[in-house]
């Protein structure tokens, strides 16, 4: 082969490769990834809060890495359905879920084949928000004090609904029982939807509502506390239980990013600084405002101990109060 032929055959390789390289550079930022879509997988149905976090972060995933992100929802048996399929999916980042701290106590009414504290990687916390205690407009109470002597007077008789057992709807009223002593009945149903048409239908009488749910029902039902210690700017004038009288009342839920068990640490951290960038958008701001949610990030180190602190926070609670699934 001649020198000026040699040299051709290495300029055209030059060129492939600098191609190659040119084809592959989107996918830097999604360093350790193939370009294999990515699937967000949820344990909860559509319109709930962990869907309307997941399909804000997809679209701006895919922009920035190039690839496919996909949203799956697997809702049913408290979430432990899509959860079983992230804690059984290859660590190799192309699986992750949008959680909620609620289903720590998975373990306490479901049996599973997954370990809430050790089947998953933390990424980074994403969002929180807080429940409003609300009531039917038949209910005669307008405040927490009317509310209790309401409920104490109507005793067992007087119900109200959660979209499941172990779902924070639920425990935040058991915890209210337990510091109460007031002996509403539970009335679980299978997702949020039914128990909110129930719920403005009159058929159950009261319920703790995610903030943006109270917001988008004002003047369907009244609300009667706030389940955080701090008012809510969304809502000044909605009161909270501790200081109505419920002191230490302070319960909100969170949410966050997880991987299955051994993700390696740089995609761990490629997640992490790519989802602190999305959530640190002004518009993933005003829309979480929307339904009465906000950002709140972390290290995977922090979620990882506050998941760990929740967990037996929730089955102390489960304990003390007796909770059992209807």
């Amino acid at each position: 082969m001649g020198m000026a032929a040699a040299m051709s055959k290495l300029s055209r390789r030059r060129l492939l490769l600098a191609a190659a390289g040119a084809f592959v550079s989107p996918l830097a930022g999604a360093q350790g990834l193939s370009s294999r879509p990515i699937r967000v997988i949820l344990g909860q149905t559509a319109a709930t809060t962990p869907d309307l976090i997941a399909r804000l972060l997809a679209p701006r995933l895919q922009a920035r890495w190039h690839q496919p992100v996909v949203v799956e929802n697997r809702g049913g048996a408290g979430g432990a359905i899509g959860l079983d399929a992230v804690a059984k999916a290859a660590p190799d980042g192309h699986t992750i879920t949008v959680n909620v701290n609620s289903t720590l106590t998975l373990p306490l009414f479901f049996k599973i084949d997954f370990d809430v504290l050790e089947s998953f990687t933390p990424i980074t916390l994403l969002a929180q928000n807080i429940f409003a205690l609300v009531v039917h407009p038949s209910v005669p109470a307008k405040n927490f004090a009317e509310f209790l002597e309401w409920a104490k007077r109507e005793g067992a008789k007087a119900n109200y609904g959660s979209p499941g057992n172990g779902t924070h709807h639920h425990l935040m009223m058991e915890s209210l029982k337990l510091r109460t002593g007031v002996a509403l009945t539970h009335i679980p149903y299978k997702g949020s939807a039914p128990a909110f048409t129930d719920l403005i239908g009159g058929q159950i009488a009261t319920m703790f509502v995610p903030l943006g749910t109270a917001l988008s029902l004002a003047g369907k039902l009244r609300w009667i506390g706030g389940s955080a210690r701090e008012r809510s700017p969304l809502a000044p004038d909605l009161a909270p239980l501790h200081e109505q009288g419920v002191s230490g009342f302070d319960y909100f839920a969170w949410f966050a990013a997880w991987g299955p068990a051994g993700m390696p640490a740089g995609i761990v951290t490629r997640y992490s600084s790519a989802l602190h960038e999305i959530f640190g958008e002004p518009e993933m701001r005003e829309a979480l405002a929307k339904q009465g949610a906000s950002i709140r990030l972390s290290s995977p180190q922090e979620l990882d101990r506050l998941n760990r602190a929740d967990f037996a926070a929730l089955a102390k609670l489960v304990k003390d109060a007796k909770i059992k699934g209807d």
